[in-house]
């Protein structure tokens, strides 16, 4: 491949780093790993290699005339009132709230929906710097207490706590070890089910635990003021450790389900305890009502000893069964609500009626149903976008939902189910002319010939002359749907003459399990293929031009565009890879990695899934004499979800064998971790320093 044409620009002196003699055999192929000493991400060697590192990567940064501007319009565009849409445990509304420029939403009740508004939990108050994050928060069927979890410095980990809502005050209760877990309550108040990992030896360091695979997810029970010691082992799974396990109680209090699934497999099993019976009687049987993870079997309600489900059996794209625990066999099972030709992605039941939100074309479209399955109509919403919430009890008379798209903030409307009108409950302010903006779904043409799909949006009148500086963003993976959605940053983005392009990749779920499955293990090059061809789609339509066109992603997104900009440098002006999974032969051997096997493949213990992952793997197809894109790599120094050692070596490598004078740097963040939880304050100066690189770098 002839290196790509790129205006001088003076050469950069990169930090030094340090190359190792190891060398690992991969069924007979030799594969050298140079930087392998970066996995060691406390050692005082990475320290000064990563400082020096962000202090060229902020000297460059510095220089940009446009930072500043950004930096203060993304604030001005950021500073609005957000809420989540409400929902209802007993006579109260709880939801969270953000002024606009506070770190982490607050969360509050309120008596009624016209209440006077308490704060439950601020997390603005847990820290200093704004690091420290609520995950996730659980309450009681009668809004009395919240089991809360906190996460600290971005971590995967959290600690549950429990507040009593009445007074504001923390019961002495506190669980630890709790990882990829909710908190499901016992109807009677008195202690909650959760999942957690064994705790790492105590003569483990601190490094070590940090990265050491998870095995052997368990479910406990803890009872409200005992000891975490004395919490009971309701269920685990000895005869596999791969397996993730997921506990739910029942609205009516009677069941509790434990979901199985094998790493990150859409698949799972479902086991069913009877709370009335067996927590006294450890001896009775619990019910294996799916015993083999052949599908999705998601439950979505109960009427007594009946069940109904959303699962892919038979049905890729989803359907509604019910089963009945007094004839679990299959061939009693029925079908409620058929499969169609647009994915299922959630589903409740409100008022004893369906709420079904299916994708179409990557956007939803809202349908009620009888219990009986049959359809009521199709609910009405604004345009274009994202409609998600529905959520509530099969008695409530009411539900609310959120709609957003992309230049639409979050908007909270009501939903009378006896009228089955909606109402506007909370629309944020808008800073900004939406009317300048146009949104448009395009289909470009994949390798195989495979139809995908991509939205535009841009300011209205919008010259096609290849001269428009462009932002294709994408994921491709994990069943995850990108779907319209609002972001400030997209808008200073398009606001400055930006176009902003989202794809809808295989691999991700905006077409049901079919679509998914065709972007996984040995067929994930079809991923890379979708981004190219609508890469190509853009410039081909003149939106853009390949000097013009940054690619962004994150996780495995940013898998996705480091792939294709070794596969392609000539197609990209701009690369920025947030988090990637980039070291494809050892991304199973930190934290949980491992569960990836199933989206991936394992490149050590399969030998064909080797071969397609070592075609793809960013860390290992990077060639001499080309000039790659200039590419900016973020991550944080405690993301132990994506190791960050993934990031270091690609950069390493990338920052080596660079022939031409298109930057490579890395930016790497401090007590945070994969995305989630990080404060406001951090996210704005990242969103900042991205999208300050991406302007420059197109001029």
């Amino acid at each position: 491949m002839t290196p790509t044409a790129t205006a001088i620009k003076p050469a950069i002196a990169y930090p030094s780093a340090r190359k190792v003699d190891q060398s690992d055999d991969y069924f007979g192929t030799q594969v050298n790993d140079p930087y392998r000493w970066m996995e060691n991400v406390d050692s005082p060697e990475l320290k000064t290699w990563i400082d020096a590192e962000n202090e060229l990567t902020q000297r460059y940064l510095a220089q940009i005339p446009l930072r500043e501007t950004m930096q203060k319009r993304l604030t001005e565009l950021i500073n609005f009132e957000r809420y989540t849409a409400p929902v209802r445990r007993g006579a109260r509304y709880f939801y969270s709230h953000n002024t606009g420029l506070q770190n982490q939403n607050v969360f509050f009740w309120q008596q009624g929906l016209d209440g006077e508004p308490t704060v439950l939990l601020d997390p603005n108050t847990f820290s200093a710097d704004g690091t420290v994050a609520i995950s996730s928060i659980h309450l009681t069927d009668d809004g009395e207490l919240a089991a809360y979890s906190i996460a600290d410095a971005g971590s995967d980990w959290v600690k549950w706590h429990v507040r009593n809502v009445t007074t504001g005050q923390d019961l002495p209760d506190l669980v630890e070890w709790s990882k990829f877990s909710g908190a499901a309550w016992l109807k009677d108040n008195s202690g909650f089910f959760y999942a957690r990992y064994d705790a790492p030896n105590p003569n483990t360091s601190e490094a070590e635990a940090f990265k050491t695979a998870n095995y052997f997810h368990k479910v406990y029970l803890h009872k409200l003021g005992t000891p975490q010691s004395e919490d009971a082992l309701i269920f685990h799974r000895p005869d596999d450790g791969e397996l993730n396990i997921g506990a739910h109680v029942t609205d009516d209090g009677r069941y509790l389900i434990l979901h199985q699934s094998k790493g990150t497999s859409p698949n799972n099993e479902l086991t069913i305890l009877d709370l009335e019976h067996d927590l006294q009687n450890p001896t009775a049987p619990p019910i294996r009502l799916i015993d083999i993870a052949d599908a999705t079997y998601a439950p979505i309600d109960n009427d007594g000893t009946l069940f109904w489900l959303l699962t892919t059996l038979d049905a890729p794209n989803g359907k509604v069964i019910a089963i009945d625990l007094n004839h679990p066999a299959r061939e009693h099972w029925q079908t409620i609500i058929p499969e169609t030709n647009n994915k299922l992605s959630d589903i409740s039941i409100i008022d004893d009626t369906f709420i079904v939100n299916y994708l179409a074309d990557a956007q939803s479209m809202i349908q009620l149903h009888r219990l009986d399955g049959t359809l009521i109509e199709r609910l009405a919403l604004p345009s274009i976008g994202t409609a998600v919430g529905f959520s509530g009890r099969r008695e409530d008379t009411e539900t609310f939902y959120q709609f957003t798209n992309f230049t639409t903030p979050g908007t909270t409307y009501r939903l009378d189910m006896k009228t089955r009108t909606s109402t506007l409950y909370r629309q944020p302010k808008l800073l900004f002319d939406p009317s300048l903006f146009v949104t448009t779904q395009v289909f470009a043409t994949s390798k195989d010939g495979t139809r995908v799909p991509m939205f535009l949006t841009h300011k209205k009148g919008l010259a096609l002359d290849g001269t428009n500086p462009t932002l294709l963003y994408g994921y491709g993976g994990f069943n995850i749907s990108l779907m319209p959605e609002f972001s400030p940053s997209h808008v200073m983005w398009m606001e400055l003459g930006g176009v902003y392009a989202q794809a809808s990749l295989r691999g991700g779920g905006e077409y049901g399990e079919s679509w998914h499955e065709a972007g996984t293990r040995i067929r994930k090059q079809n991923v890379f293929d979708d981004f190219i061809a609508l890469a190509e789609w853009l410039v081909e339509h003149k939106y853009t031009s390949p000097r013009k066109l940054a690619i962004s992603g994150g996780s495995n997104g940013g898998l996705l565009v480091a792939a294709c900009e070794l596969q392609r440098p000539d197609l990209f002006g701009a690369v920025i890879a947030q988090v990637g999974v980039l070291d494809m032969l050892r991304f199973d051997k930190f934290t949980i990695g491992w569960a990836w096997k199933e989206e991936y493949g394992s490149p050590s213990e399969n030998p064909e899934e080797f071969a397609a992952i070592y075609n793809y793997s960013p860390l290992h197809n990077l060639q001499q004499r080309v000039s790659y894109p200039a590419t900016l790599i973020t991550t944080a120094d405690h993301d132990d979800r994506v190791f960050p050692a993934h990031s270091f070596k690609y950069t390493a490598a990338l920052q080596a064998i660079q022939s031409g004078p298109n930057p490579i740097l890395i930016r790497v963040e401090t007590r945070a971790g994969h995305g989630a939880g990080m404060p406001l304050s951090k996210r704005i100066e990242a969103t900042v320093d991205q999208f300050a690189f991406m302007a420059n770098e197109l001029r």
